[in-house]
C-alpha cells in the first residue's frame, strides 16, 4: 500500500499527543498502525534493545509498527543492504544507528526518493536523513568523559589512552576529539600514550589490546573508552594485571554489562544516556515528517517524557541528558 494510500484512510477524528500539537489520527480499526517503520541498529547488543523498547513505546501511542533488523556485528556494508531491503519491503520510515554515515548517504538517497522519511541518531547532520536526534552534546559530551577521567586519577598527571569503535564511527571519534582537546587545554601535566585505538565494539580486541599498552606503557595511568565493549576488556586486563585500582577506565557501556566491573573497582565510571528516549524521539520526529509536520522540528519541540532540545541546527535536534553510571548508583539503571 503507497504512502498516499495509507494517508486516504485516516479518519477525520484526531486526538493531540504531548501537547505539542502532534496530530494522531484514529486508524480504522481499534489499535491498526498507520505506518511502518524499519529500524536498523549498529549491531545487536542491550544497548540497541533498549533502544527498541523506546520505539515500540512510541509506536504503540503513535500508530507506528517498528520492526527492527538482525544486523551481523558492526558491519558498514551489511548495514546498507540492511538499508536496501527495508526500502524494498515499502516501509513508510527507516530509522538507522549508522556505523559509517558516509557509506549509507547514497542508500538514503536512494530512501528519500521512494517518499520514505529517513532518521538517524548517533549520526549528526546525516546527509539525506530527514531527522538526526542527539540524546547528549558531543562536546559536552567527550569534556565529561575527560573529568570524570581525571576524577578517577585522583591526580591530572600521567599517560591515558582513548578507545574507540572504528575510525568510522563517527560519534565515537567526535567524543574522542572534544575529550583530547580538554586534555590540552586543561590539564598539561596528561599526555596522550599513543594515537586512538578502533577496538572498543569488541571486548576480545579491547582486553587484548589494553594488555599489549600496559605492556608498552607500564606507567598508563588513565583509560577512556568510547564503545560498549572497551571498557569491559579494558577492565579486565587491570584484573589480569592486579591494576585495579590503580588506573583509571571510563567508558560507554550500559549498566548490565558495566555493573560487575563498576562493583569491583576495575571500571571507575560509565557514562552513556537512555536509549530508550532516543528510540522513542526517532519514532516521534519520523510521525511529524510523515504527517507534514516537519516544521514543528526545531528548538520548541517538547517531546514526552524528554522535553525541548538542547540545540537545533539543520536537521539535528540535540538533547543534553548524559547518565554518569558508578558503582553506587548502577543498580538503579538496570535494563540496558
Amino acid at each position: 500500500m503507497s504512502i498516499r494510500l495509507k494517508r486516504a484512510l485516516v479518519l477525520a477524528i484526531a486526538v493531540t499527543v504531548g501537547g505539542e500539537g502532534l496530530v494522531v489520527a484514529s486508524p480504522q480499526k481499534e489499535g491498526e498502525a498507520r505506518y511502518t517503520a524499519a529500524s536498523i541498529p549498529r549491531f545487536k547488543a542491550p544497548w540497541f534493545d533498549r533502544m527498541e523498547t523506546g520505539m515500540k513505546k512510541a509506536g504503540a501511542e503513535l500508530r507506528v509498527t517498528v520492526r527492527e533488523a538482525d544486523p551481523p556485528p558492526a558491519d558498514s556494508s551489511r548495514q546498507v543492504g540492511l538499508i536496501e531491503d527495508a526500502i524494498n519491503q515499502g516501509n513508510d520510515a527507516i530509522m538507522v544507528v549508522p556505523d559509517d554515515p558516509r557509506l549509507i548517504e547514497s542508500v538514503f538517497a536512494h530512501a528519500q526518493t521512494k517518499k520514505i522519511v529517513t532518521v538517524t541518531t548517533q549520526s549528526p547532520h546525516q546527509a539525506h536523513a530527514d531527522c538526526d536526534v542527539e540524546m547528549v552534546d558531543d562536546e559536552s559530551f567527550g569534556q565529561l568523559a575527560m573529568e570524570e577521567m581525571v576524577k578517577a586519577m585522583r591526580s591530572p598527571e600521567g599517560e591515558y589512552a582513548v578507545f574507540v569503535g572504528s575510525f568510522t564511527t563517527a560519534d565515537h571519534n567526535r567524543w574522542a576529539d572534544a575529550a583530547i582537546a580538554r586534555a590540552k587545554e586543561t590539564y598539561p601535566g596528561l599526555t596522550l600514550a599513543a594515537e586512538r585505538f578502533p577496538v572498543s565494539e569488541d571486548q576480545g580486541l579491547s582486553h587484548q589490546t589494553a594488555l599489549d599498552i600496559i605492556a608498552a606503557y607500564p606507567n598508563i595511568k588513565a583509560f577512556i573508552s568510547f564503545g560498549s565493549q572497551g571498557g569491559p576488556g579494558i577492565a579486565q586486563a587491570l584484573r589480569d594485571k592486579g591494576l585495579v585500582g590503580e588506573v583509571a577506565v571510563i567508558s560507554t557501556t550500559g549498566p548490565a554489562i558495566a555493573s560487575p566491573y563498576l562493583r569491583d573497582g576495575s571500571l571507575s565510571a560509565s557514562i552513556v544516556w537512555d536509549p530508550a528516549e532516543a528510540g522513542f524521539a526517532m519514532v516521534y520526529l519520523a510521525r511529524l515528517v510523515l504527517d507534514g509536520k516537519r516544521a514543528m522540528i526545531g528548538r520548541d519541540l517538547d517531546i514526552p517524557m524528554i522535553g525541548k532540545p538542547f540545540s537545533f541546527s539543520g536537521n539535528t535536534v540535540v538533547y543534553n541528558r548524559p547518565l554518569v553510571l558508578t558503582k553506587d548508583n548502577v543498580e538503579e539503571h538496570s535494563g540496558f
